[in-house]
């Protein structure tokens, strides 16, 4: 059984504090926007997915008790509290689109005549209460879809997967599964899509300096789920894909913008770099919420910077020489021209055909 990060239910949400792993597993209550805002802000809950349903399930929590006087002021409510909320982490493009939609949605009942105040409001926590669903369905498409690609794009290259069985080995980074979406994962829901499979023979999983979301998460997951797994340092990517004959790179996303540019945590452009040099199809594995198609490549995504001291200490303890001056980017951007392909929930695409595709589906 796959990790729980999100236990929600009608008036209550809590989370697995991501912080305390590997070695304590405790949720926090998150009982309202301010603490959604903080357990987001202080990566208590991260991965642009988690963070888009935690911040909306955040406010379902505080408004379910609450009694409004007129939808204006419903309406208001949520359109203040959803615009406050994406001001926590705001690379990940998810919690924006998440809000845009659900702000539309007040608008529209608010509009509506037909809707009274009550119903507004249960069909606005309806609607947020949808986004655990859907995430999860979501994941295991993007799963399949990704395990068919990366077989195929085996048996098309005719090399011989690492073990006989036909089972592959892949690299990952940073942490894509159940902690950073509902459940099951998109990076990481490849990697167990071919686990169900049988075509998994190893999965290896970065450090994911300086936060160690590798180390910390991901490797918490493989290990929780039994997989045949190696955690490897940031630095020995190059090495690795020398000498492990690894068949693909699969990698998250936090932003992809519409030519297929993509913000993943940093770290990921010199995995695509030496992946490239390898020739190791390299795959990017989002859900369409973080298809930013308003952003034309990525020199438009804005990169989070975090604090020095994510750099300069692992935990209380300082590895750092006081008075250095520290540049601690949260993310990167990926060319497009580095990636293979994108898997989403609706298919796999090569960055040049994104935008096109992309806006056929969301028409049809």
């Amino acid at each position: 059984m796959s990790l729980q990060s999100i236990k929600y239910s009608r008036g209550s949400l809590e989370i697995l504090d991501q912080l305390l792993l590997p070695g304590q597993s405790k949720y926090v209550v998150v009982r309202g926007v301010e603490d959604g805002w903080k357990v987001i802000n202080k990566m208590q809950v991260r991965g642009a997915p988690a963070i888009a349903i935690v911040g909306c399930l955040s406010l379902a929590v505080e408004i379910n008790p609450e009694e409004f006087g007129s939808k204006k002021s419903l309406r208001q409510e949520i359109e203040g509290k959803l615009n406050y909320l994406v001001s926590a982490r705001p690379t990940a493009v998810n919690m924006k689109i998440a809000a845009d939609e659900l702000i539309t949605l007040a608008n529209e009942l608010d509009k509506d005549e037909t809707v009274a105040v009550s119903e507004m409001k249960q069909r606005f926590l309806k609607a947020t209460e949808a986004m655990l669903e859907k995430d999860i369905a979501d994941n295991r498409a993007i799963g399949a879809h990704g395990a068919k690609a990366i077989m195929q794009r085996v048996a098309e290259a005719g090399g011989a997967p690492a073990a006989s069985s036909g089972a592959v080995r892949v690299l990952t980074h940073c942490n894509t599964g159940s902690l950073a979406t509902a459940g099951y994962g998109t990076a990481l829901g490849v990697v167990r899509q071919l686990a169900e499979l049988g075509k998994l023979e190893h999965v290896y999983c970065t450090e994911t300096r300086p936060y160690n979301q590798g180390a910390r998460l991901t490797a918490y997951e493989l290990v929780h789920e039994k997989f045949p797994a190696t955690l490897v340092l940031d630095s020995m990517v190059a090495a690795l894909l020398r000498a492990k004959n690894v068949a693909a790179v699969v990698v998250g996303a936090d932003r992809v913008a519409s030519n297929g540019d993509t913000a993943n945590k940093i770290g990921t452009y010199q995995i695509a770099v030496v992946a490239k040099h390898h020739g190791v199809p390299f795959y990017v594995a989002a859900p369409l919420t973080s298809i930013d198609l308003a952003i034309p490549s990525g020199d438009h995504i804005i990169i989070e910077e975090r604090p020095d001291r994510e750099m300069t200490h692992v935990g209380e303890h300082r590895i750092a020489a006081p008075g250095i001056n520290c540049w601690n980017p949260a993310f990167d951007v990926t060319p497009a021209s580095l990636i293979t392909g994108i898997i989403t929930e609706r298919g796999v695409f090569k960055p040049a055909e994104l935008k096109e595709a992309i806006t056929k589906l969301l028409e049809s």
